[in-house]
């Protein structure tokens, strides 16, 4: 791994949107596609005769790609994800399809969504070209609460979320919604909830949910307060421990580390922790102090996003603090990791 400045400067925002089947996407998704503020979007679907907007078809620039109404791209997945991706862009670029400034991926069909994560990450144009804004997931208020408690991917979708949506929330009671919300805080403390209903929701929501700049601005701040759960008063140790009970093993680990890292002790560290448990490290998402400067870290599985050096320190706290969460890994097992690691490249 290595680092370099603003990394993120200038490439196209990607959203994903996930949920278990009957979550609502489609019908998220169709509403977005006729909201007039998609005019400089592209969204990716897996079969564009699942959305109701064939009257809305202006011109088809390809079997795949239709420009709508409101000059939005909609984009159905007819091979893989990668070589959509690599479509879109191409097309932009020689001006075949209009240019457009964010991509909305709807993962309908994929239970699990860090393969799209991972193909952002590991094909070397698209990474040059996109990045992750963030992780949406849709979690159907009815069935909510039994598919928490029977169906794994619900809590894996909800555990790498950057952004909760809850559907159909009118068809329960208060208190069911509420235990609902609780359910998904315990998974997930960091990731905001909204309720959407018959997929109305404001496009706005769903944009700006990750790291775009290296500049240490309040939007920077923000942005690592919240899926930190930073607070000026937190303990040395740990900033909070979210790991209660809830099933699949799935928790939630917020370290701080006092000391400095070098990159190599640190790189080395999370490339042996992916190496041997890459499978169970389902999100990672930090700010490292190396040697002194402030580095972002983001990552999903086995794979992680080129780390981000900011321009300064976004508030007075220079310590090293991470989010991991993961499936049948403990905290202490990843703070001695980093120790151990930390250790052997001080010798000599």
């Amino acid at each position: 791994m290595s680092f370099q400045r603003d990394h993120l400067s200038g490439k196209i925002p990607v959203t994903i949107i996930t949920g278990f089947l009957g979550s609502g996407k489609t019908t998220l998704i169709s509403k977005l596609l006729l909201h007039p503020d998609m005019n400089r979007v592209a969204v990716v679907i897996n079969e564009i005769g699942e959305i109701g907007i064939d009257n809305d078809l202006v011109t088809m620039s390809s079997e795949n790609i239709s420009l709508l109404a409101n000059g939005c791209i909609c984009c159905s997945v007819r091979t893989d994800m990668q070589e959509t991706l690599r479509d879109l862009f191409a097309r932009r670029h020689t001006g075949e399809i209009p240019e457009f400034d964010r991509v909305i991926i709807e993962t309908t069909g994929l239970a699990d969504p860090a393969p799209v994560v991972q193909t952002l990450v590991s094909d070397t144009m698209l990474e040059a070209q996109y990045r992750l804004d963030g992780l949406v997931t849709l979690v159907d208020g009815f069935n909510g609460l039994y598919q928490i408690e029977h169906q794994a991917e619900v809590v894996k979708q909800l555990a790498i979320a950057d952004l909760v949506l809850i559907s159909k929330s009118d068809l329960i009671t208060s208190s069911d919604l509420d235990l609902l919300k609780s359910q998904i805080a315990e998974i997930n403390p960091s990731a905001k909830i909204l309720l959407v209903i018959n997929g109305d929701l404001d496009p706005y929501s769903l944009i700006n949910l990750g790291l775009s700049s290296a500049r240490a601005s309040a939007k920077t701040l923000s942005f690592l307060g919240t899926f930190l759960n930073d607070e000026s008063n937190a303990p040395p140790k740990y900033l909070g421990d979210f790991s209660q009970k809830h099933n699949r093993n799935i928790k939630t680990h917020s370290l701080r580390f006092l000391e400095p890292f070098t990159w190599e002790a640190a790189s080395s560290a999370l490339e042996l922790l992916t190496t041997l448990r890459g499978a169970d490290l389902l999100r990672v998402k930090g700010i490292l102090n190396i040697e002194g400067n402030p580095v972002v870290i983001q990552g999903v599985q086995h794979i992680f996003h080129p780390p981000v050096k900011l321009d300064a320190w976004p508030s007075d706290d220079h310590t090293s603090r991470a989010v991991f969460i993961t499936s049948n890994i403990s905290a202490e097992t990843i703070e001695s990791l980093f120790k151990a690691v930390g250790a052997i490249t001080k010798l000599g």
